[in-house]
């Protein structure tokens, strides 16, 4: 199918989102902010999230009105999906991405999550994804803030399940992305989201556990250099090549942070570098 063809279609799907006051994004093929950001190549790094009034600030960029979605997919025309914020009023939008890839089983994880918790996994809106996977929205409360699971290590509730809150996205039903389509499951009700249950949301917002401090091998040590150093057009590609060497050789929770670090120093916004972790993780899982 034409990128163009994609694109407006992506265009439609986004607007329909914004137009029930889901806050929305333009994504590439890699479910990634698809509009690049107006700072990459500064020295030194700038950290902005929007205070500038440029497009190109990931989900900072993410917006209800009709205009302001045109233009940023105007901005981005290789965009062939979007993004829908979370944590954001008024459905204050929170996403269990559950994984069924790579040994993992999400879905059986917030089962048995549920049972262990005492809570009931409610009947919501739910998307499907490419791998055999599903997203859950669910609805939380203007009062607290539930934080991502990505690039947290010790954070996700449960093997399999990534947890997506404020200053985070969901991609959204209609997006194509290289792995493939993102679909609205037929069974699901529609909005409103159906609230999070007060037991799933006191485990969302517990701190995650200390792990314990391990020395950073010195041959690690080189790929954070190798982040650090990135030339401009070449920093995604370079953190994840330098993550996936990291999980492979079972060193990748212990450097996540470093990394990080490490991509943002080099002009990388922190909310793609963790995204990036997070597939390496995953890409690197027996």
């Amino acid at each position: 199918m034409a990128s163009s063809v994609l694109h407006t279609a992506a265009l439609a799907n986004a607007l329909a989102a914004a137009s029930r006051q889901l806050a929305v994004i333009p994504l590439s093929r890699t479910k990634l902010p698809a509009v690049r950001s107006p700072h990459r190549g500064d020295s030194p790094p700038v950290r902005c999230v929007g205070a500038c009034g440029r497009l190109g600030h990931g989900v900072h960029d993410a917006t209800t009105d009709p205009a302001a979605v045109r233009a940023l997919f105007a901005a981005a025309p290789w965009a062939t999906g979007y993004g829908i914020a979370c944590g954001l009023a008024p459905h204050h939008l929170i996403g269990l991405d559950l994984d069924v890839k790579h040994g993992l089983d999400g879905v059986a994880a917030l089962t048995a999550l549920a049972r262990e918790h005492g809570f009931a996994v409610p009947d919501t809106v739910t998307v499907l994804t490419p791998s055999g996977g599903r997203h859950l929205w669910l609805a939380g409360h203007a009062g607290t803030t539930v934080p991502n699971s990505v690039g947290r290590p010790g954070a996700a509730p449960g093997p399999g399940i990534d947890i997506r809150g404020h200053g985070g996205y969901l991609v959204g039903p209609g997006s194509i992305t290289s792995a493939g389509r993102y679909l609205l499951d037929s069974r699901s009700p529609g909005l409103p989201a159906a609230p999070v249950p007060a037991r799933l949301l006191r485990l969302l917002t517990l701190p995650p556990p200390a792990l314990p401090r391990r020395p950073v091998p010195r041959h690690s040590l080189a790929l954070v250099r190798f982040v650090r150093d990135s030339p401009r057009g070449r920093r995604n590609s370079r953190l994840y090549w330098a993550a996936c060497r990291a999980y492979e050789s079972g060193s990748g929770d212990t450097l996540a942070a470093a990394l990080i670090d490490a991509a943002t120093r080099a002009g990388l916004p922190r909310q793609e570098a963790a995204a990036t972790i997070a597939s390496a993780a995953r890409q690197a899982a027996p």
